[in-house]
């Protein structure tokens, strides 16, 4: 498989450089909360920009795991899973986070407002910066734009590390497009 680095440093989410040690878990939890349609190396990109899957990463804020997951935020993704364990356990690490990148996705499924495509780019956006944040994005920018209804839109008005955090994403999926594993 070609390395082709990308504008950050990173490679592509296929390439060697990357564990497979977790790909299992990976596949699992999406197909468990996205179904067998969504692929699982989105999640994968994820995590290597939260954490560059190093499953005993800590934040500096005190975000934990692979997911670089908030104690309170796991409090609350145990609300409705009550069967998660230690969040510094990589399964759990990464069905919490999966299950909560669901939530947010149907979040903003539900509004209404925004193309399918542009969905995930929400999704990630508002794991990174909160969904209330995101919101105050899409404010900004419908006081520029008659009708926001894509990311690009929106994209402007997102914190800078949040709009890295995306592109960051899309950047390792680059070619994830054409092949299937």
């Amino acid at each position: 498989m070609s390395s082709v680095v990308l504008a950050f440093g990173d490679r592509s989410v296929r390439d060697d450089r990357w564990t497979d040690k977790y790909d299992h878990l990976f596949r699992k939890y999406t197909k468990h909360y996205f179904g067998p349609h969504i692929d699982w190396h989105w999640f994968k990109a994820q995590a290597i920009v939260e954490s560059s899957l190093k499953h005993k990463a800590k934040s500096n804020k005190g975000a934990i795991g692979l997911m670089q997951i908030l104690p309170s935020t796991y409090d609350e993704i145990r609300d409705d899973l009550p069967y998660l364990a230690d969040i510094t356990q990589p399964r759990w690490n990464i069905a919490a986070g999966i299950f909560y990148d669901r939530k947010l996705y149907r979040r903003w499924k539900d509004k209404g407002e925004f193309q399918t495509q542009d969905l995930p780019a929400l999704t990630f956006g508002s794991y990174n910066a909160g969904f209330g944040r995101m919101l105050r994005a899409i404010s900004r920018a419908k006081r520029k734009h008659d009708n926001v209804a894509r990311w690009e839109q929106v994209e402007p008005f997102a914190p800078k590390q949040t709009r890295d955090y995306v592109q960051r994403i899309h950047q390792l999926m680059a070619d994830a497009k054409t092949i299937k594993r």
